[in-house]
């Protein structure tokens, strides 16, 4: 990563000599040993916060968000699991990083502060408005642009692709797509381990295409995200003793958003839709519950319990285990949604420099993410007709025996 001056009017001559500066000599491999200290920070941070949580637990659970929209639990539980990650992952960021471009390393840490700090104070029951922590998140894609010096270069779209020639096109855009995906981490984050899960499967594609492409930086850095992740996961799943957090959902979405930016600034032969179908499922997610309240006519940033997430619980309490056993359902969302979020990742990476194959993948990946919800949706609603047909058929029948009496 670099942040030398750039050809404005021609940025991928800038693009092809910052390649050439930044582009490792040698694939550095992770050893054992430095994964497994990330996992312990991360680890013993969260740790830490649970043993602790009677201290905090009043500020720590969000101001009783437990009763909020989307909520899936019913205890008060510290909402701060973000915290191990960050310090983590900037762990890695600062001190493990190798090689001579360890210190821009240092500055796309630095980009996190406002995103992290917005997310945290929401998590802490401050009250930051969606619209405030997407300003946070467009405010460190903008420090990433300006430290960095890289924006995404291209669509693989015909006659699209001209208009990436105009930086300040490309960096609006690039700006506008980080914080989408930062977003989109915090709306798939609805159940214990499906954002930092989805995370982990976004970190091991990222890895796999920049080990592909010959960045060992940015492999690096994605496969340092995987411990980061585990530590906070093995307190989060399967029995939700501590969440994510705004704080958690927004930072893991940064990283990633901006280390496959760093890859696409870097690689000429990556398509970004390989990318996307490495993020697809946040991505995906976040598309359709922008179009469902679009076209219900509420606001985009009005939250909902109709996630794809939300509608594979409500299908398992529904048909199987009722909603007395949300303790089962909650974690087995999870164990069903990300092999399914896995699927496209893999695509995406055995299809990095293939932008018509990729781009095909994603219709179809698309198209059945759509038509999956839409069965879930009239499964949903059939399913709760009849047990409320049921119930009140019962009523009825309770009611007619008391009379009879």
């Amino acid at each position: 990563m670099g942040c030398n001056a750039m050809n404005v009017s021609n940025p991928r001559m800038g693009f092809e000599r910052k390649s050439d500066e930044l582009k490792d000599r040698q694939m550095v491999p992770v050893s054992v040993a430095t994964l497994l200290s990330v996992f312990m920070i991360s680890f013993s941070v969260c740790v830490l916060t649970v043993l602790t949580k009677r201290y905090h637990i009043v500020k720590s659970a969000g101001g009783g968000v437990q009763n909020a929209v989307q909520a899936a639990h019913r205890t008060p539980t510290p909402r701060i699991g973000g915290i191990g990650i960050v310090l983590a992952v900037l762990f890695g960021l600062l001190i493990i990083m190798p090689g001579e471009n360890g210190a821009r390393w240092n500055l796309f840490a630095l980009s996190l502060t406002p995103i992290f700090i917005a997310g945290l104070a929401e998590d802490l029951g401050f009250g930051i408005s969606p619209r405030g922590r997407l300003l946070a998140a467009a405010l460190s894609g903008a420090i990433c642009v300006t430290l960095l010096g890289l924006w995404i270069p291209r669509a693989d779209i015909p006659f699209v692709d001209g208009l990436f020639l105009t930086a300040p096109v490309a960096i609006a855009f690039t700006i506008f797509v980080a914080t989408g995906v930062c977003h989109a981490f915090n709306l798939i984050d609805g159940v214990n381990g499906l954002a930092a899960g989805v995370g982990v499967v976004g970190s091991v594609g990222l890895a796999a295409i920049a080990a592909q492409a010959g960045q060992s930086g940015v492999m690096t850095a994605a496969l340092l995200m995987i411990p980061a992740l585990l530590g906070f996961l093995a307190l989060n799943y399967p029995f939700g003793k501590l969440f994510l957090g705004d704080a958690g959902a927004y930072s893991i979405g940064h990283v990633l958003a901006w280390l496959a930016i760093v890859l696409l600034a870097e690689v000429n032969t990556l398509t970004p839709w390989a990318i996307l179908l490495v993020l697809f499922w946040p991505v995906a997610d976040t598309a359709l519950a922008i179009y469902r309240r679009r076209r219900s006519g509420k606001p985009a940033d009005q939250p909902d319990r109709l996630h794809f997430h939300q509608l594979v619980m409500r299908a398992l309490e529904i048909g199987y285990f009722g909603r007395d056993r949300r303790h089962l359902t909650n974690p087995m969302t999870a164990l069903i949604i990300l092999p399914l979020a896995s699927i496209p990742m893999v695509t995406g990476v055995l299809l990095w420099d293939k932008p018509l194959a990729a781009f095909l993948a994603w219709l179809v990946f698309g198209a059945l993410f759509f038509a999956t919800y839409n069965v879930g949706i009239r499964y949903a609603s059939t399913s709760r007709r009849q047990v409320n047909s049921i119930l009140t058929r019962r009523a009825d029948g309770q009611r007619t025996a008391t009379a009879a009496e």
